[in-house]
């Protein structure tokens, strides 16, 4: 195992010695590292069973800076797990939980319908939010897929998408974190698989975590950070040029 990705291990399952109220998980992407291969992407969706339309996690192409010094880079997004997320305004209280680890869970027996999804969509800044519309990926072919038929286990409960309860069709569904591989001592699948080791992820709330040492040695940003969301992803900037870069993918 790559030493990044063990380090992280192991300020994982330290994290995890503790009570739940006192972890804090944190993502941080260095721009600079990210190849574009989409590894992470592909990971996810496998990861989470995600069908046709929903990718928790996607991969943007970006442009950065002013001709004649132009540079194209790629953008990693995902739910920012905010802890005062604006997406969830208006909601039922019993509709979305903050963990106190910090990832928000949305409770898919009551987000559901295209019309909410709508609504969670517009009031996120973060394009970070899909809607499960119970598509196929092999809907025109003789058979379905046994992979399409495997239960997704989103905030660590087996769901289904086959008809059978608990269901994930119609749902608002988004990137927690992959809690349920966290909860059994794992890294998030973006994490493990990402050729360019740009992704860092840990507990905050530890001063020896290697993603707190990162955020204290590097420049870093967190987008709308300004708005009053307080984010849990930070963008390890490098030389990006400004800040409208990494926006350019969100909203």
């Amino acid at each position: 195992m790559e030493a990044r990705t063990l380090r992280m291990h192991e300020d994982l399952l330290r994290a995890l010695e503790k009570p739940a109220e006192r972890r804090s998980w944190a993502m941080a992407i260095d721009l600079d590292k990210c190849i574009g291969c989409h590894a992470c992407e592909v990971a996810c969706v496998a990861e989470n069973a995600l069908p046709p339309g929903v990718t928790y996690r996607k991969v943007f192409e970006v442009e950065d800076g002013e001709y004649p010094n132009v540079r194209r880079l790629f953008m990693p997004t995902n739910c920012q797990q905010c802890d005062d997320p604006p997406c969830v305004a208006g909601l039922p209280e019993d509709a979305y939980t903050k963990r106190p680890d910090g990832v928000l869970v949305f409770h898919y027996d009551r987000i559901r319908g295209k019309d909410l999804y709508r609504k969670i969509s517009r009031q996120c800044p973060y394009t970070a939010v899909y809607h499960d519309d119970g598509r196929f990926f092999t809907e025109q072919t003789p058979a379905r897929a046994p992979y399409e038929e495997r239960p997704t286990f989103d905030y660590g409960e087996a769901r289904h998408r086959t008809g059978e309860e608990p269901t994930v069709l119609d749902a608002v569904r988004k990137c927690h974190f992959c809690v349920h591989r966290l909860d059994a001592g794992l890294l998030p699948a973006c994490v493990t698989t990402c050729v360019g080791g740009a992704m860092y992820f840990g507990d905050a709330n530890d001063p020896d975590s290697l993603v707190n040492s990162v955020l204290r040695t590097r420049k870093a940003m967190r987008l709308y950070e300004e708005e009053g969301t307080r984010p849990r992803v930070w963008y390890l900037t490098g030389t990006l040029a400004a800040v409208e870069t990494c926006r350019s993918c969100h909203g």
